[in-house]
C-alpha cells in the first residue's frame, strides 16, 4: 500500500514539473515576442543623396497613397465604364477612345486576309484551318472585380467571360470538358492581366472555336448579360488566325488618377528649400549601416533603426505635379531595366521574361474630375504612361516613387538613378489599385500625337 502510494506520488510529482517546463517554454517565447515587439527593427534603404533625410519612409509613403478621396476616382470609373461619362471630358479631348479605337483596328489582319489562308478555300478548312477567331474589345470596373485573371472561389473577369462563352464552345472541346468532369467554359487570351481593384476602359481578348455558325454580336449580348454596369463589351470582330491579344500588341496605355486632399494645391509645396536643405544636413550619428536578406539578395546598403524614426512630421507633405512631370519625362524615349520597380516578381532572374521596357510617353497633369452636380469636382493629378511592356504593379510603384521623390525635392534623373539600386526596398511601396487604368492598346506604331497628356 505504502510503495502504491509512493509510486503515484513520484508520478504526480513529475507529471507537474513537466506541466511547469511546458509552461515555463510558453512564458519565455511570449517573453521573447514581446520584448521584439517593444525593440521593433525598422529596414530602409540608405540612399546617399542629399535629400535623403527629406525622403519618406516605406510606411510614410503607404499613409500618405491611402489617406485621400479614392471613393471620387472608382465612381468616375465606374461611370466611365457604363458610358456616362469619359475620359473626354476629364482631358477636353473630344472622343479620344472612340477615334483611336477605329484608327488602331486597322492594323488587326481580318478574317478576310489571305496571308495566311490564300492556298485554303473556305469550304475546304478544316482542323486548325477552320478555327475562328474573335477578338473582344470590352471594359470593366476594377473595383467590382478580383482582377483578370481565373482564381478558384474568386469574382474575376476572366471567370465571368470564360462562363458566358461556354455555349460558343465545338463540340469537341464540349466532350473533353465532360470526359474530364470540368465546367463548360470556353479559354480567352488576354492583351493584359490587371491586378485586383485595376479598371480597363479598352482591354482586349481573343477567343477560338471550331464552330462557323457564331456571330460577333451574339457574343457580345452573352458577355453583356453576365454582370450589367460592371462589364460592358465595346466591340467584337472576327480577324485572323494570327492575332494574338498579348504577342501581338506593340504598346500599352495606362492612366492613374491620384486624388488631392481638399487642402492641397499640386503646384505648391508646403516646405521651402531652406527646410529641405535642413533635413540633408541633420545629424547621422543615430543611424549604422547593416547587412540583410532583402528579396532574396545580400544587400548591405540598408538603414537600420532600432529606435525611433526620423521625425516624420518635419518632412515636406505636398508636392509639385510639375516636379512629377520632370522625373517621369526622364524615362521617354530609353529601353531600361524596371525590376527595381517591379514586385511579386524576384528581383534578379537568368531565366524568365525581360525586365526592360521602353516607354514612349511619361508625363503627368492636373486635371479636374467632372462633377454630377455642376459644381466643382475634386482636383486630381493624372499620370499617363505609354510603354511597350509592364512589369507586375510597375506603373503603381513608379506612381507612388514620383510623388516620394519630388516631395524630398530630388534631382530629375531621380528616378534613372533608381533602376542601378540594389533592392526594392528603394522604391516606394505600391500606390492603391483604385487610381490604375488600363486605357487602351495599341497593334500599330506608337504615334506620339494621339496621348492624353501632350508633350509640350
Amino acid at each position: 500500500m505504502i510503495k502504491t502510494w509512493a509510486l503515484a506520488w513520484a508520478w504526480a510529482k513529475s507529471e507537474t514539473i513537466l506541466v511547469w517546463g511546458r509552461e515555463g517554454i510558453r512564458f519565455r517565447r511570449r517573453l521573447t515576442m514581446e520584448t521584439r515587439a517593444q525593440k521593433k527593427t525598422y529596414l530602409h534603404y540608405n540612399h546617399t543623396d542629399p535629400c535623403r533625410f527629406a525622403r519618406w519612409t516605406a510606411r510614410e509613403s503607404y499613409e500618405f497613397m491611402e489617406a485621400r478621396p479614392w471613393q471620387e476616382v472608382n465612381e468616375f470609373y465606374s461611370n466611365a465604364v457604363n458610358g456616362q461619362s469619359s475620359l473626354s471630358a476629364l482631358f477636353g479631348i473630344q472622343n479620344f477612345l472612340q477615334t483611336h479605337h477605329v484608327h488602331n483596328n486597322a492594323e488587326i489582319p481580318e478574317v478576310s486576309d489571305k496571308t495566311e489562308l490564300e492556298s485554303v478555300s473556305a469550304e475546304e478548312r478544316t482542323g486548325r484551318w477552320a478555327r475562328s477567331t474573335f477578338k473582344i474589345v470590352l471594359s470593366y470596373h476594377g473595383g467590382s472585380f478580383d482582377g483578370w485573371q481565373k482564381q478558384p472561389g474568386l469574382n474575376t473577369v476572366q471567370g465571368l467571360i470564360e462562363i458566358s462563352l461556354g455555349k460558343f464552345v465545338d463540340e469537341n472541346k464540349v466532350k473533353l470538358l465532360k470526359d474530364k468532369g470540368l465546367p463548360l467554359e470556353g479559354c480567352v487570351a488576354v492583351a493584359g492581366r490587371t491586378d485586383k481593384g485595376v479598371t480597363a476602359l479598352q482591354q482586349n481578348c481573343a477567343f477560338s472555336t471550331w464552330r462557323r455558325d457564331i456571330k460577333t454580336q451574339d457574343i457580345g449580348e452573352a458577355i453583356n448579360s453576365a454582370v450589367p454596369g460592371k462589364l460592358r463589351v465595346i466591340s467584337v470582330s472576327e480577324v485572323s488566325r494570327v492575332f494574338h491579344p498579348n504577342f501581338s500588341a506593340k504598346w500599352r496605355r495606362y492612366l492613374y488618377i491620384f486624388p488631392l486632399n481638399d487642402w492641397e494645391d499640386g503646384e505648391h509645396s508646403s516646405e521651402s528649400g531652406e527646410d529641405l536643405e535642413h533635413f540633408r544636413c541633420e545629424n547621422e550619428d543615430d543611424q549604422k549601416i547593416g547587412r540583410v536578406e532583402c528579396n532574396g539578395e545580400t544587400v548591405e546598403n540598408q538603414i537600420i533603426n532600432d529606435g525611433e524614426e526620423l521625425e516624420s512630421g518635419k518632412k515636406p507633405r505636398n508636392f509639385r505635379i510639375s516636379r512629377v512631370n520632370l522625373l517621369l519625362q526622364q524615362l521617354e524615349g530609353k529601353l531600361l531595366s524596371y525590376k527595381m520597380f517591379a514586385r511579386d516578381t524576384k528581383a534578379s532572374r537568368s531565366v524568365g521574361p525581360p525586365t526592360e521596357c521602353f516607354v514612349y510617353h511619361a508625363r503627368a497633369t492636373e486635371a479636374r474630375l467632372p462633377s454630377s452636380d455642376h459644381g466643382e469636382g475634386r482636383m486630381v493629378m493624372c499620370v499617363e504612361l505609354v510603354a511597350n511592356r509592364f512589369l507586375r504593379k510597375m506603373v503603381r510603384v513608379l506612381l507612388a516613387t514620383s510623388v516620394r521623390e519630388a516631395a524630398a525635392g530630388a534631382e530629375e534623373d531621380a528616378l534613372l538613378k533608381l533602376m542601378d539600386a540594389t533592392c526594392r526596398r528603394a522604391t516606394a511601396p505600391p500606390a492603391p489599385a483604385d487610381g490604375l487604368c488600363l486605357v487602351d492598346v495599341g497593334y500599330e506604331e506608337f504615334d506620339s500625337q494621339i496621348c492624353l497628356i501632350p508633350k509640350d
